[in-house]
């Protein structure tokens, strides 16, 4: 059963990132910029996920860990290591965040025929993070549900991995 992708039925044009060799895709509509590694000010006491503010053309940024927010093991940023800006409703308001990659594949089309609901079980992830999965070159991409991951971790739960 496919998911209607918007309104008008319509492809999905997406960033595809890598984490720990798993491809996610986050809706281009809210990707800012994409950026080399820079340098992190970690925040004493903040949340493990969301530990650092970057400066991005002079505005703060908090700058969030993907992979800790779906129960991933930290690792060292590898040489094709980006930080994705993006911005995302929380709370109704717009949130400027960025977010580690391993490695920043390309933008690319997913087709609405390819776009498939979250199935509720058989996820490493929770289900309500993700969007839609879509197909593409015979892999499965999931689809981030970016302002359902980041208001969840502002209003004090964690994104955890599903059981």
């Amino acid at each position: 059963m496919t998911v209607m992708a918007h309104a008008n039925d319509q492809a999905l044009v997406v960033l595809v990132l890598e984490l720990q060799n798993e491809s996610f895709a986050i809706e281009t509509r809210h990707v800012h910029e994409i950026l080399d590694p820079v340098p992190i000010t970690t925040v004493p006491g903040a949340d493990h996920a969301v530990d650092g503010l970057i400066n991005v053309r002079g505005r703060v940024v908090p700058l969030a860990d993907l992979r800790l927010i779906f129960g991933m093991p930290a690792q060292e940023e590898g040489r094709d290591a980006r930080i994705v800006v993006i911005e995302v409703p929380i709370d109704g308001d717009p949130t400027t965040i960025g977010i580690r990659a391993d490695k920043v594949n390309e933008v690319t089309e997913l087709a609405a025929a390819s776009l498939e609901h979250t199935p509720r079980i058989g996820l490493r992830w929770d289900p309500e993070y993700i969007t839609c999965i879509g197909k593409r070159n015979g892999a499965f991409i999931a689809v981030l549900d970016m302002g359902r991951i980041f208001s969840r971790l502002v209003n004090g739960a964690q994104p955890a991995a599903a059981a």
